[in-house]
């Protein structure tokens, strides 16, 4: 990669992206868990973006928890958010999958508290790299 700041720039407006879409399925329908996932995502693809700001080539994984602890060696402040990190991947596979549940469908099991949940852990999240980036 030439330019780790110009790859971050596109992990975070993905991310945006990504949380503008969760608010709106917040505010206007019912799709709790794939909202919930999106939250998830957006929380996933800021930290990414961080990592490629700091200079990383590569990122690869999918646990914002891990995420968080990768981006915590760098930035100290990062450390308070585990908690939002851990919660947040819960939403990463049971609410796509059937059969990433014990029983029910992810549609009929996730509900609007999950969604606010998911969607205020995304904001700190995405709120503490932006602050990083200086965005």
């Amino acid at each position: 990669m030439k330019n780790p700041q110009a790859e971050a720039r596109r992990w975070i407006a993905q991310a945006r992206d990504d949380l503008k879409f969760v608010r709106w399925i917040l505010e206007e329908d019912n799709f709790y868990d794939k909202g919930c996932f999106m939250a998830q995502q957006s929380a996933e693809k800021a930290l990414k973006a961080c990592l490629y700001n700091d200079g990383e080539r590569t990122v690869l994984g999918h646990s914002v928890a891990e995420l968080v602890n990768r981006v915590s060696a760098r930035h100290s402040s990062f450390k308070s958010l585990e908690k939002e990190a851990r919660l947040l991947d819960r939403f990463y596979i049971p609410t796509r999958y059937p059969n990433g549940l014990p029983g029910g469908i992810p549609f009929e099991t996730f509900v609007l508290e999950d969604l606010e949940q998911a969607v205020s852990m995304a904001e700190k999240i995405v709120a503490a790299v932006e602050e990083i980036l200086g965005d």
